[in-house]
């Protein structure tokens, strides 16, 4: 039987001698497939693209799934020049190949702050407002998406100050569109608002984090029967509507919007 110590010698028989001949001394395998790692098979595949297309109730979203046992969930509001990103392309440019996807992560101010809980990497850089007022943010209950570890949560604002989590990242927005398995009682099944919007839900035992964003404007109720029947998710919290915008390199995307305050996605671990 022939032998080969190393793949460039296999792959120069192969243009030298006629394949019945390589297949005979079992060397064409080899010279077509390229040198085999002596430690044994490549490491395990990279975790399946987290963004697909969803149909609910006739209307199109894109739903975004992050196991957080194989992936990270962060906010990102500030770059190391102390300015705010202000767009995800800026983001993703600064982020690199790590960044799966991202999105706006609530509701801000003509500065680009964020008007309620902003937590980042352990520390609050701005605190969580339980201040009555107008607009969405300020339909209670409003609520706070958190993750620590493997692990995230939705919560009604005073819930969250209760329990207390100490969570790695933090946001606050408002209104909850799911509270403990019943839509929001102030949403009406279809209201005459409609926008384009996003928001975040988990499941799972909180090991799984949802993210959606709606391709054309919806109403509330629409929305919010997204996260509770279509996605199942027990808490969902709605993060804004109207400067919603994704970044999604798996799906060639990435929408162009006003300058964004705080943004949030899913990274390598």
């Amino acid at each position: 039987m022939m032998m080969v110590q190393d793949v460039a010698q296999a792959q120069l028989w192969l243009r030298r001698f006629p394949i019945r001949a390589l297949l005979r001394a079992g060397l064409l395998g080899l010279a077509l497939t390229g040198p085999v790692s002596a430690a044994g098979p490549a490491n395990a595949a990279p975790a399946p693209a987290p963004c697909r297309a969803v149909q609910a109730e006739g209307e199109a979203y894109t739903v975004c799934t992050v196991d957080l046992r194989r992936e990270r969930v962060r906010v990102f509001w500030l770059g190391a020049d102390g300015l705010p990103y202000s767009s995800l392309s800026t983001l993703a440019e600064k982020q690199g190949a790590s960044l799966r996807f991202a999105m706006n992560a609530g509701m801000y101010d003509k500065g680009q702050a964020p008007v309620g809980l902003y937590i980042e990497d352990g520390r609050e850089l701005k605190g969580v407002s339980t201040a009555n007022g107008p607009g969405n943010f300020h339909l209670k209950p409003n609520g706070i998406f958190w993750v620590k570890g493997e692990r995230a949560g939705v919560m009604e604002t005073g819930r969250y100050l209760r329990a207390a989590p100490k969570p790695d990242f933090a946001t606050q927005s408002g209104p909850m569109l799911v509270v403990d398995g019943h839509i929001h009682p102030k949403i009406s099944a279809d209201g005459p608002s409609q926008k384009i919007r996003n928001g975040v839900g988990v499941r799972d035992d909180g090991r799984t984090a949802v993210f959606a964003i709606s391709e054309r404007a919806v109403s509330f109720g629409a929305f919010a029967r997204l996260f509770k029947d279509t996605l199942g998710c027990r808490n969902a919290l709605f993060l804004d509507g109207s400067v919603s915008s994704l970044y999604a390199p798996s799906m060639n995307r990435t929408d162009l919007s006003r300058p964004l305050g705080p943004m949030i996605g899913a990274v390598a671990r």
